[in-house]
């Protein structure tokens, strides 16, 4: 299995990089080289983010720019399908053709939720929460020690945007990741708005999640925009990202030092040079936090 240092000084820090999507192929490759600054005095992203399952097919669109993207760009993998957390066996068919995948594109790594996706074979295609206690824990530890063997490759594994809470539950979620990371030997990818988004949700503090966090697993940041209604706020990815996440997400550096860093953007897409001007926003921010720790 290829590894990761679990040493916080030893991590691979890759920059600022964006979930690749078709709306933004043609442009993205007319910019040229990552992390390029133009005459717009935007930059480029120096690196990518995919969705494994958009490019997990035989041929067409999306493999023909990824191989163009791959030769240019470091690629991260990032998956909705892995199902870790279900009750049905693990998909073999779809870790097998995963692996596929990482082996032509050779990712920086291999992401996916904690959640389950569905179950007796049939896909929800939403991310669905899971109740926070030992019997979870040794479920989906399993389940990622049985994926990692199969993929010979680490996972990191997202926290989710949360809506509810089970009376099942006997731990907060950030001790429940952070176990599942030690048993599994995994990573996290920490995604700071939906930290943000379930703190608002069930009125907790989001820096006792981010201090309850180990340091060494986490390897990536995901930021994005949300829907807030009033009472409650809702995971989008159709909007820039608010003030208050990126002032967590600030928080978040200073804590864990240098993580990659990348915004997802699903819906309502502006123009690149808008997007682009918002992940410089947080490189600004990046910077910001390095001075301050030091």
């Amino acid at each position: 299995m290829q590894t990761i240092s679990p040493h916080s000084d030893n991590k691979p820090f890759h920059g600022f990089g964006l979930g690749l999507r078709p709306e933004y192929y043609q442009t993205l490759l007319e910019r040229g080289s990552p992390g390029a600054v133009l005459p717009d005095k935007t930059q480029n992203p120096d690196w990518l983010e995919i969705i494994s399952e958009n490019y997990m097919v035989d041929g067409g669109k999306p493999l023909y720019f990824l191989d163009q993207f791959k030769e240019r760009y470091p690629i991260a993998m990032h998956g909705v399908s892995m199902n870790i957390g279900s009750v049905d066996p693990l998909d073999r068919q779809y870790l097998e053709q995963l692996k596929t995948l990482a082996n032509k594109v050779n990712p920086i790594w291999i992401s996916d939720h904690c959640c389950w996706t569905g179950a007796n074979a049939h896909n929800a295609h939403d991310l669905l929460p899971l109740p926070y206690n030992e019997e979870s824990i040794n479920h989906i530890a399993q389940r990622i020690t049985q994926a990692q063997n199969i993929l010979e490759r680490p996972i990191l594994l997202e926290n989710l945007s949360s809506y509810l809470s089970f009376k099942d539950s006997t731990m907060t979620e950030w001790e429940f990741l952070s176990a599942i990371c030690e048993q599994a030997n995994c990573y996290l990818l920490l995604d700071i708005n939906n930290i943000y988004v379930s703190a608002r949700n069930h009125d907790f503090d989001p820096m006792e999640y981010l201090l309850g966090v180990p340091k060494d697993p986490v390897l990536q940041h995901h930021l994005a925009g949300h829907a807030d209604h009033g009472s409650y706020i809702i995971d989008t990815h159709d909007a820039p990202i608010v003030e208050p996440v990126l002032n967590l997400y600030y928080k978040a550096l200073q804590h864990f030092g240098p993580i990659s860093t990348m915004i997802e953007r699903d819906d309502h897409f502006p123009p690149l040079e808008e997007l682009l001007s918002e992940l410089d926003q947080v490189r600004a921010i990046y910077q910001s936090s390095q001075l301050t720790a030091q």
